[in-house]
């Protein structure tokens, strides 16, 4: 199980730098995909996003979902059972979600 803190994957301007490793910058993808796809729609259970899943030979869709009670999305893929969760996503470019502040 992946366990990503998205934060710690991106630079002081909250992209993701290009001088990460290769592996490294495809793991910060995949989960920033994640991220934006999940908070379109802020599903409450595992819901098919047509991302591809990142298992090296897994050619499965990952279904991911806004856990209700902690502030993380998880991701799982039927296929190889790979999941994970992601944290520390609200605030980023990624983040879809309408803002609870207004004046």
């Amino acid at each position: 199980m992946y366990i990503s803190n998205l934060t710690h994957l991106l630079d002081e301007t909250g992209n993701i730098p290009e001088q990460m490793p290769k592996e490294a910058r495809e793991l910060a993808n995949f989960l920033a995909l994640i991220v934006d796809v999940t908070t379109q729609t802020m599903p409450s259970t595992l819901t098919s996003t047509e991302i591809r899943c990142l298992e090296k030979g897994c050619h499965g869709v990952v279904k991911s979902a806004k856990r209700q009670k902690e502030s993380e999305i998880h991701w799982y893929c039927p296929d190889c059972e790979n999941e994970g969760v992601i944290s520390q996503w609200e605030g980023t470019k990624w983040d879809n979600n309408p803002k609870m502040f207004s004046k």
